[in-house]
């Protein structure tokens, strides 16, 4: 790497000699770094200059200090890998911003820790507020059971208590929750959901999926503004290394909340915004249409978000066969009949399907609705000739609907982080048969379709570090655990794994030409370790540093600046 400061002497002298026209001044030169493009013409680089948002020059540092005037930022990265931006293709941002700033309950690591926690809180409010937080998940606790009313009636009779799992596909309540809802042993759970009960019939507080409704009546608005929310969720996400979150579902108003910010350039990264449906305020997006390249291209909204089924920790994924250690086989939590007529209009109208589903029962539900639709609608009456449609998650799949997923061109987004944290659970749940469809990353790459990674964040820690580990290793985190038919041969490769965090997502969004590559004329999003990701011992990518974090050509974190 040339030194900064002769190579601005020649810069100088270049500039000074030249009788062409001059170049374009610059915003901001990041020199002295290496840069990973994932375009084969130029594969590498270790400069490059910015404005207006734009990548206008790409390469050795003489090139693009060429581009220094009064007023360019230049920013020595003393040798750190930038790739292009991160992009997070499942997370929920409100969530993210609302785990930041009410009760958190990720480190929980037992019953008795979930007791004191809500018993502190108890203690710091009146009898009769709620207590209402997230985060916990037994699989990771000594007896690996669900928590129940009881539980947390000892520590807390007086408050109604509603803890939602890590998941956010179910949550225990406590009898005074319960007792204002209405539910009891005679409640019938609705479709799609499911109220655990105890051997006397009577509820144990779990309310799974479609049945956490139950408690919407009686449960207050949250306390948390979804403005501040939204802000802070993008500013940690920025801290992590993200340029985009594709944000897995909205209200149609709080999706023009988020337009609202990224257009006063309160968020910082980028936004593709997806409308939680089958909902009145997908009926009015259909009616709108996509919003594309809106706010200086921070946002977009061109999705519908569908959820199908429940997760496999809580018991609610969609199975074809009983689970292995529960007499159910999950939920479906929507009826044909009811998301037929939006998949419909949603082709004919050019707006993107993304649906979730987990279990392989859920997987073949949507595969099968997708089918029957593309098969319904033939080209000439579909806005868009590549719809991309998508299944979130896509965990557990039949050996027979693997392949469909090209055949079809389905793209299944999927979350590395998720199969580091099963492998502690999901042999018990699955059994050893079904894990061979598991996770599988590599029968699905094979079969010809590219993989979209993001965290689920909240959900997981929503971390891209462990996201790319996950995805190479698909080991634990800590301990490099790997059960009996994990399956290793699963994993990715450190191309591949880049490539599904920047390249993959940014072709799931449509945005593809413009970013996921590192190129002139795309937007200039960075992600910048401190060590390079493609080479690193597998066991130090979790620790490497997040150096700096640029999108749109704005340094949003800035690690070199923190003590």
């Amino acid at each position: 790497m040339r030194v900064i400061a002769s190579v601005l002497l020649l810069v100088g002298v270049v500039v000074g000699v030249s009788a062409c026209e001059p170049p374009q001044t610059a915003d901001l030169v990041l020199t002295n770094g290496y840069f990973h493009t994932l375009e084969t013409e130029m594969p590498t680089a270790e400069s490059v200059a910015v404005k207006d948002g734009r990548i206008i020059e790409l390469g050795d540092a003489t090139e693009t200090l060429a581009h220094v005037g009064e007023g360019t930022r230049v920013i020595d990265l003393a040798g750190a890998h930038a790739y292009p931006g991160f992009t997070d293709s499942h997370a929920h941002l409100l969530g993210i911003g609302e785990r930041e700033m009410t009760f958190n309950l990720d480190d929980v690591g037992s019953v008795a820790e979930l007791q004191q926690r809500v018993a502190e809180r108890a203690s710091e409010i009146e009898a009769g507020e709620w207590i209402i937080g997230r985060g916990w998940i037994e699989t990771h606790w000594p007896n690996k059971a669900f928590p129940t009313r009881s539980d947390l009636d000892k520590v807390a009779p007086e408050n109604p208590v509603a803890l939602m799992r890590a998941d956010g596909h179910a949550l225990v309540a406590n009898s005074r929750a319960l007792e204002l809802a209405g539910i009891d042993a005679a409640t019938e759970a609705p479709f799609g959901g499911e109220i655990l009960r105890d051997s006397n019939s009577q509820p144990t507080g779990m309310l799974v999926d479609n049945a956490m409704a139950l408690l919407d009546p009686v449960m207050p608005e949250g306390d948390v503004a979804a403005e501040d929310a939204y802000i802070v969720g993008a500013q940690r996400s920025a801290r992590l290394g993200w340029t985009q979150l594709q944000d897995a579902g909205a209200t149609l108003e709080k999706s023009r909340l988020l337009r609202r910010l990224a257009e006063e350039g309160r968020l910082a990264v980028r936004v593709y915004s997806a409308i939680e449906g089958p909902s009145e305020s997908t009926r009015e997006f259909l009616k709108e249409g996509p919003v594309d390249a809106a706010a200086e291209d921070m946002f977009s909204r061109r999705t519908i978000k569908v959820s199908v089924d429940g997760a496999l920790g809580s018991r609610g994924a969609a199975l074809l066969e009983p689970y292995s250690d529960a007499d159910t086989t999950g939920l479906i939590t929507w009826k044909e009949a009811d998301l037929l007529p939006l998949y419909r209009k949603a082709l004919r109208t050019g707006v993107q399907i993304e649906t979730h589903a987990i279990g392989d029962r859920a997987n073949r539900f949507v595969l099968d609705l997708y089918e029957r639709v593309f098969n319904e609608i033939p080209p000439e009456e579909r806005a868009v000739a590549e719809p991309r449609w998508r299944i979130e998650h896509a965990q557990v799949l039949h050996e027979d609907d693997i392949p469909r997923f090209a055949e079809l061109g389905v793209i299944p987004s999927m979350q590395a982080s998720h199969a580091i944290g099963d492998l502690y659970f999901a042999p018990d749940r699955l059994g050893e048969e079904r894990l061979a469809g598991a996770y599988a990353w590599r029968k699905l790459l094979d079969s010809g379709v590219i993989i979209p990674g993001g965290s689920d964040a909240p959900v997981e820690v929503g971390d891209p570090r462990i996201e790319f580990y996950a995805a190479v290793a698909r080991a634990g985190l800590e301990d490099g655990f790997q059960g009996e038919g994990w399956h290793p041969e699963q994993a990715m490769t450190r191309q591949e794994a880049l490539k599904s965090l920047t390249l993959w997502p940014a072709f799931a969004a449509f945005e593809e030409d413009v970013r996921g590559t590192l190129k002139v004329g795309k937007y200039a999003d960075f992600t910048v370790f401190g060590g390079d990701l493609l080479s690193l011992p597998l066991e130090e990518i979790p620790a490497t540093p997040i150096v700096m974090t640029v999108v749109n050509g704005r340094i949003v974190h800035d690690a070199r600046d923190l003590p």
